[in-house]
Parts: structure tokens; C-alpha cells; sequence
């Protein structure tokens, strides 16, 4: 059996793609299947699919009319042979030993989840979005969602998942909603048994890029967000999960239009940003 399933959506981007490919192909871990969906793209993203798979074996092509991202991964996760599955965007990239030790302490601990560190990239800027101390081996649902930051960051693709643990629990991505991978990630961190938190290797968030789904704007996107965010905090607190942890108020100051600070209250502190350039915390 294929130790991972990498489950990558493709959507028009030309630009990104041998970026994302390259760091997939040249993995630490050699025994993975690259599983991309190419979801009606109409630049040469398709074109940029086929080339890579020519060269390398492990990647396999599905293709769809424009259907939206939940489809895709659910296509993708349906032919998925894998022992763990791993989603990566199509515009982000991993570190190339990003998959062999999440894939190894999840094997040692028999975890059901096992996570990484997530890095933000601004241009040529890179800073942590999400650090771990430790390797972890962690059962309580509460602390599952303090060291992943759940709720504040709902993302499936710095983790991988038991392959029979997401059959057994018939988990998927709701179909045509934007923001789809919150209730997937809550639902993944309350009704699996154990998460491992893996340091030292980390997820590739690069936020510039422009013509990502999310940052293009839409009513049906403001409408998703509402939506899929109520939902999850409904599912939360129906499940008694303690997120104490999250920030629940954010203060913005505005000049002439434009944010120049933000104040995030959290339960035990307060976190400045000044022109997003200047960061500091204080006791609450």
C-alpha cells in the first residue's frame, strides 16, 4: 500500500503549479501518489499537469468541468490509495521532508492525525503561522483544537489523516461552498481518537498570490464565510469544545480608510499590530 495520498485541486494556476509539483516530486518520502484534479482550467495548467506526468509516474491526472474544490478533493479522496491522505493547494508548497515526518510519528504513535508547522509567505517574506514546540502525541479534543489554533485556522493541509479513519467516519468536503475545509477540520479533530504534532517541517501558506479562490471577492463567498463559519461554531459548542483559547474580538483602528492597527483580545492577553509591520503582545 502507498504510504500517502497527496490530494492536489488545480484551478488556473499557471503561474504556481511547477512551484507546488516540484516540492511534491521531490519528497524525502518516495512511496506517494500525487492526485491532481484539474477543475476546468482554462489556462495551461492542464498542459503543465501533463508534462509533470509524463516525468514522473506517481502523479495522477483526473479531470473535471469547474466544479469547486469540495468536489475535487472528494474526487480525489475517492481513488485515493494511500495509508494517510494529504491535501496541498495548487499556489502553496511543502518542505520536502514535510510528508516523511508527518508520515513517520504518525506510524509510530499510530495517530490518527499528524500535523505540521505552517509558514505565510508575503513576497520574499516567510514567518511562522503556526509553530510546535514538540512532538506530541495528543487524545483530548479541547487540546487538539488549542495546538492547532482551531478555530482561527480551519486548514486541512497542514496535516494528514488515516485513510480508514475518513472512510470509517464518512468524512467529506461539502460540495459548491467556499471555506469548506473548517467543518472538515473540526469534524476531523473531534471524532478522530489522536493527533500528533510534528516541529520542524512545515506547510507553505504564500498569500500573494492575487487570483487565489479566496481572495478573489463574491456575494457568494461573503454569504460561504457567514455560513460555513456559523456552522462550525454551532458544531463546536454542540460538542462541548473548550476554545477558550481563540481570540474573540478584534478591534480595528482606520485612517483616511486604511488600517494602520489592530487590537486581537484573546482570553489571557492582547496582541498589537501596527501597519502589520510591528507586533507586540500584553497581558489582558
Amino acid at each position: 500500500m502507498t504510504k500517502i495520498s497527496i490530494i492536489v485541486p488545480v484551478y488556473n494556476v499557471e503561474k504556481f503549479l511547477p512551484r507546488c509539483l516540484d516540492s511534491l516530486i521531490n519528497q524525502t518520502l518516495k512511496d506517494i501518489e500525487i492526485i491532481c484534479i484539474n477543475d476546468g482550467s482554462t489556462d495551461s495548467s492542464l498542459d503543465i499537469l501533463k508534462k509533470y506526468a509524463q516525468k514522473d509516474n506517481r502523479i495522477f491526472i483526473l479531470e473535471q468541468e469547474n466544479l469547486g474544490m469540495s468536489i475535487a478533493r472528494n474526487n480525489g479522496m475517492k481513488i485515493a490509495q494511500g495509508e494517510y491522505i494529504g491535501f496541498t493547494d495548487s499556489d502553496d508548497w511543502v518542505d520536502l521532508d514535510f510528508y516523511e515526518k508527518l508520515y513517520n510519528a504518525a506510524k509510530k504513535s499510530d495517530a490518527d492525525i499528524a500535523a505540521g508547522e505552517i509558514f505565510t509567505i508575503h513576497k520574499i517574506k516567510k514567518e511562522y503561522y503556526l509553530k510546535f514546540k514538540k512532538e506530541e502525541l495528543i487524545t483530548d479534543i479541547s487540546q487538539k483544537f488549542l495546538v492547532c489554533n482551531v478555530p482561527k485556522y480551519c486548514y486541512v493541509w497542514n496535516k494528514i489523516y488515516k485513510t480508514d479513519k475518513l472512510k470509517e467516519l464518512n468524512l467529506e468536503f461539502e460540495p459548491n461552498v467556499y471555506y469548506e475545509d473548517r467543518m472538515f477540520t473540526v469534524q476531523a479533530l473531534n471524532l478522530t481518537n489522536s493527533l500528533i504534532t510534528v516541529p520542524n517541517t512545515g506547510y507553505n501558506y504564500f498569500r500573494p498570490n492575487p487570483n487565489s479562490i479566496i481572495k478573489t471577492k463574491s456575494e457568494k463567498k461573503n454569504q460561504d464565510n457567514k455560513y460555513t463559519n456559523e456552522k462550525m461554531i454551532n458544531y463546536i459548542k454542540s460538542n462541548n469544545i473548550n476554545i477558550d483559547h481563540f481570540h474573540t474580538k478584534i478591534k480595528k483602528f482606520r485612517l483616511f480608510g486604511l488600517t494602520i492597527a489592530k487590537i486581537k483580545y484573546f482570553k489571557d492577553k492582547k496582541e498589537y499590530k501596527i501597519f502589520n509591520l510591528i507586533k507586540f503582545t500584553t497581558k489582558a
